[in-house]
């Protein structure tokens, strides 16, 4: 899709979103008000009472480009848009019908367009390990996201929520706030191949959490592991059919202040009862790229993370600005898992400027480093083959380790929409040496309606 292409698409998304502010703007005075939650305003006051009766309509968007600026495997520039539409409601049961300490949410999402990474960034032999555009992936298709209910008991101690919802909500969770997907949401589920499907995808679950006390809690979730329903046309699949197992996660997670500023610390294990294919030995413990044999089968697999985000500092002494540091480290098996570990680190700066104390800037960089049998796997099918010709189209790419960079800067444009321009150089795409590294230069919309 060329640059026109985006620019028309763009046009009617703006049109869109104009059209549904005006429909906003028709029924209350603060819609499009600088200092409301939602670009529609309050509807005159009646959102508000929704919310006091425990009905919180949610609706919000994203948008991303991306455009080649130098380097990858095609370096014909161009530009690449996708977006997300959400829809739901979150429920206090407890106003609407008297259960105590009860939630529920419903919740819709519509992913749409291209991503840059898969045709100009990386090798479409071998793609990239990361993306450019987190926003893209899991079909062009209306996906029933959320469908649950949430329960505590005794005090609040003991915390329940059980029917459709992804691991990613509740374990190795963490903020999406940059563009590049290493850098965005739950890392475990865009490492863990195959079984830890990470939003838009649902999946039967349930999940206990224990609150030790005010800074630490406990949980442990079981997740059916379905790969059906990360198909076409079933983003509303609520039978079993096709599962393979259960994905059992567990974490640790500490809340605590330090110096009076907030901090959170996650570490976790999750495994899968499903099997799963070895990465390189064949049924008889020999190497399949060279026997032709099928690979040997395990019964399950695991891994392990570890989350850090903490506060460094305030603004003048207003913690709501100030500079903060994450970082982010997946471990997985390395007999079944393609990626065998990944690490990153981040730091935002939250009210920079004195002019713009809601703004915030940031910069992070990530390493994805693939399974030392995945390369060796891809040597041997290259020798059995005959080929070693990187040009060559039956030729197996080599891979290694991709390293991902971003630096962002947050405009709080209202506090129903930020724009976020960004760039990003990804070393070595997908792993492939052969590939010249990128430069990616990218803009993220999130607004809420």
């Amino acid at each position: 899709m060329k640059m026109k292409h985006v620019n028309a698409r763009l046009i009617c998304q703006v049109s869109a979103a104009a059209a549904l502010v005006l429909a906003g703007n028709a029924m209350a005075a603060d819609a499009f008000s600088s200092d409301s939650k939602w670009m529609t305003g309050d509807w005159g006051g009646e959102r508000t009472k929704l919310i006091e009766q425990g009905i919180d309509i949610k609706a919000d968007y994203v948008g991303e480009v991306g455009g080649n600026l130098n380097g990858g495997y095609n370096d014909d520039k161009t530009a690449r848009y996708a977006d997300q539409f959400g829809l739901g409601v979150a429920l206090d049961l407890q106003k609407l019908w008297g259960w105590d300490n009860t939630q529920a949410k419903i919740q819709l999402t519509n992913r749409n367009g291209y991503n840059i990474s898969n045709d100009r960034v990386g090798d479409p032999r071998a793609g990239t390990l990361s993306s450019s555009q987190e926003v893209y992936g899991r079909g062009h298709m209306v996906r029933l996201t959320q469908l649950w209910i949430q329960h505590q008991f005794f005090d609040n101690k003991l915390d329940v929520k059980a029917g459709y919802f992804g691991e990613g909500e509740d374990f190795n969770t963490f903020p999406c706030d940059f563009q590049n997907l290493a850098f965005c949401g739950s890392q475990v589920g865009n490492w863990a191949t195959n079984i830890w499907y990470n939003w838009p995808v649902s999946q039967a679950a349930i999940r206990v959490k224990y609150n030790i006390n005010d800074e630490l809690y406990a949980q442990i979730g079981a997740y059916n592991q379905n790969p059906s329903q990360l198909e076409h046309g079933n983003g509303f699949k609520l039978s079993g059919s096709g599962t393979k197992g259960t994905v059992l996660p567990v974490e640790l997670v500490w809340s605590p202040k330090v110096n009076s500023l907030p901090g959170e610390y996650r570490v976790g294990y999750y495994k899968s009862t499903a099997d799963a294919d070895d990465v390189r030995e064949d049924v008889n413990g020999f190497d399949a790229a060279t026997t032709g044999d099928d690979y040997k089968s395990h019964s399950s697999k695991s891994g392990y993370w570890f989350v850090a985000q903490q506060q460094l500092t305030s603004h003048n002494g207003d913690a709501t600005r100030g500079l903060n540091i994450a970082a982010n480290a997946t471990f997985h098996d390395k007999d079944t898992n393609f990626i065998d570990n990944y690490q990153s680190v981040m730091f935002v700066y939250k009210g920079p400027f004195d002019a713009r104390p809601k703004d915030d800037v940031g910069i992070g960089a990530a390493r994805i480093h693939v399974n030392k049998d995945v390369k060796r796997n891809a040597e041997l099918l290259n020798a059995s083959n005959g080929v070693s010709d990187y040009d060559n189209a039956a030729f197996s790419p080599i891979r290694e380790t991709e390293y991902n960079y971003e630096i962002n800067y947050g405009f709080h444009v209202t506090d129903w929409l930020t724009v976020r321009p960004n760039l990003q150089y990804i070393t070595h795409p997908g792993g492939v040496d052969e590939v010249d590294n990128a430069l990616v230069a990218g803009l993220k919309i999130q607004s809420t309606f």
